[in-house]
């Protein structure tokens, strides 16, 4: 009997024991919480916010109006004033020389261009160039060693991915130095909406839900690899009377972007001009002597 109670008790202790190891110490507990809350989207949030820059602008308006006050005499003495507004967008550097790629809508008509850095430090901006077709604008800062975001490849892009787009909305960048981020998926990809009322034409365009709010213009939108797959450009509200994200963004595919910002980059614009190399010209009646032609009708190529 007296075995017995005694392998009772060392089974009882062995299992006790084992139950003690299989228990998560608090100390270990804490410390798994605390690698679980670093994901792809934090390491790829702190790869890429070093390269984001917030961008104030001041810019030229024209506006028409009449003297008269009266839109029938208006239309006989037209009247433009012209005057200064403040503009807020968003960018990201691309080379550790200071080049940047914006939107054109965010410096268009700029007599000032200033740019800030992650923790305040700012720079006035040069325009190099823009491309208003395509709503792409390359500016540059005076300063080397910069930190500059790896491009990626928007061929790629898979629907329902990771999508975090960063940049300066409502002006927060002013306040925090530090880009702000918000998280999402690629909605949609070679989104068409053709020419647009300021001329601009955004063909296979990027959708994300990454809330894009006014300011975030410019910045990039980038995959849970810290790449930047497009440059964040507008949004659809869904009212006349709301500015705000809805969860419809739409950003420009950065291989696009790079060809452009290449351009731009070598001439300051987009060289679009072409020769086909075939030349056309009417048949008059000497040329028709000439070459002894029946009839002077149609052209030579």
């Amino acid at each position: 009997m007296e075995n017995k109670n005694s392998i009772q008790k060392i089974l009882f202790i062995t299992i006790f024991l084992f139950c003690c190891q299989l228990e998560t110490p608090p100390v270990a507990q804490h410390e798994d919480i605390d690698k679980s809350r670093k994901t792809a989207i934090t390491h790829a949030i702190e790869k890429i916010s070093t390269s984001v820059v917030g961008i104030n602008v001041t810019q030229l308006k024209q506006q028409q109006i009449s003297p008269f006050f009266d839109p029938f005499w208006g239309q006989f003495f037209p009247y433009t004033r012209t005057f200064k507004v403040d503009n807020m967008g968003s960018g990201v550097l691309v080379s550790p020389d200071g080049f940047i790629i914006t939107n054109t809508h965010v410096v268009d008509n700029a007599m000032e261009i200033v740019v800030t850095l992650k923790g305040g430090k700012s720079y006035e901006a040069q325009l190099v160039g823009m491309d208003n077709l395509t709503d792409i604008a390359l500016l540059k800062i005076d300063d080397n060693n910069l930190p500059f975001a790896e491009l990626g490849d928007s061929d790629k892009l898979i629907v329902g991915e990771w999508a975090v787009a960063l940049g300066n909305p409502l002006g927060l960048f002013d306040v925090s130095h530090q880009p702000t981020a918000t998280a999402g998926i690629i909605s949609g990809v070679e989104m068409d909406f053709g020419l647009k009322e300021a001329g601009h034409v955004y063909q296979d365009m990027v959708q994300t839900d990454a809330a894009i709010n006014p300011g975030n213009s410019g910045g990039p939108l980038v995959n849970a690899l810290g790449e930047v797959i497009g440059i964040n450009t507008f949004i659809m509200t869904g009212s006349n009377y709301s500015s705000g994200s809805i969860g419809i963004g739409f950003a420009i595919p950065i291989n696009r972007v790079k060809e452009v910002a290449e351009d731009l980059k070598k001439f300051g614009k987009v060289e679009r001009s072409y020769t086909t190399g075939v030349h056309v010209q009417s048949i008059d009646p000497v040329m028709q002597r000439y070459l002894r032609l029946p009839t002077s009708d149609g052209v030579i190529i």
